[in-house]
């Protein structure tokens, strides 16, 4: 036998030998179990415990005021309604703060803190796609948000809702809408940060600019700059689950615009896939270089 022949067999044999490379999904599932664990244990979990446990704090407060004050507590002399007080807690603190920070913070860190812990190195040396590590982490950041976030909006909806007689169970529709409009919210968030933490050097600074910077901007002037917005769409969904005959519901309805459900959901669904799509194959084409 030729040596030719010899090479060509060991090569054929090393094939054999080796396993075929998992499928991109099976991939990023073994990704996301991976990540995970980690992420709910990591240095982020002290202030994601903060951000959430925020309005758990002001509705205890809310509750014990008016569990002091009876049936009868009043705000500028109108009743305060339970719905309206969980309504506003929707609005103000989770939509448009806990969402987009939790989504700016992890988002952005997917890839950074692979990078910066100088662990990346671990994660593409295994036989996977490079582009399902980015895909597998970005599932792990939506279970793990998800999950503690809607855990928060529960306990704020029973303790607020029932203050001065509120109905659990005729605000239970209102409380299914707020908890998809949130996780809608995160998956959008989401998809975009991932994106500028797989495309930016200082991605914590871009988003955070984004968020509180041209979001804000964006909305406060007329035209079309705030359909370049996350928000604007999400906003559109509030009032399904926001009371309208307060003074909190005239000032939502000043502030947004009433966009069609098909076309929310086609642009949340269009910046979720694309913006996905960008971290993904920029994951799966860059060289990291991890500094000495």
């Amino acid at each position: 036998m030729t040596q030719d022949a010899l090479r060509l067999e060991a090569a054929e044999g090393t094939a054999r030998e080796r396993p075929p490379m998992p499928s991109f999904l099976t991939s990023s599932l073994r990704v996301f179990d991976l990540s995970l664990g980690r992420m709910l244990w990591s240095r982020g979990t002290v202030f994601m415990a903060l951000v959430i446990g925020l309005p758990v704090i002001i509705a205890l407060i809310c509750r014990g005021v008016t569990a002091i004050a009876g049936n009868n507590a009043k705000l500028d002399g109108v009743p305060i309604s339970g719905g309206a007080l969980f309504g506003a807690m929707m609005w103000l603190l989770y939509l448009r703060f806990i969402v987009p920070i939790l989504a700016v913070f992890y988002g952005t860190s997917l890839m950074a803190d692979e990078v910066e812990d100088k662990t990346i190195t671990y994660l593409f040396t295994r036989p996977i796609p490079r582009g399902a590590v980015m895909a597998g982490k970005y599932l792990a950041y939506l279970a793990c948000t998800i999950l503690v976030v809607l855990a928060s909006v529960m306990v704020v909806f029973f303790l607020v809702v029932p203050i001065n007689g509120g109905s659990i169970a005729g605000s239970f529709l209102d409380l299914v809408k707020d908890l998809i409009l949130l996780a809608v919210g995160l998956v959008a968030y989401g998809a975009l940060f991932s994106w500028v933490g797989a495309q930016f050097k200082r991605p914590l600074l871009t988003g955070l600019i984004f968020v509180f910077g041209w979001e804000q901007a964006a909305l406060a002037f007329p035209g079309y700059l705030k359909r370049l917005t996350i928000i604007y769409y999400l906003q559109s969904l509030v009032p399904h689950a926001m009371p309208q005959d307060d003074l909190l519901g005239m000032l939502q309805s000043m502030m947004r615009e009433t966009v069609p459900i098909g076309n929310v959901i086609i642009a949340l669904a269009t910046i979720t896939v694309v913006f996905l799509g960008l971290a993904i194959r920029i994951v799966g084409r860059r060289e990291y270089v991890l500094d000495q």
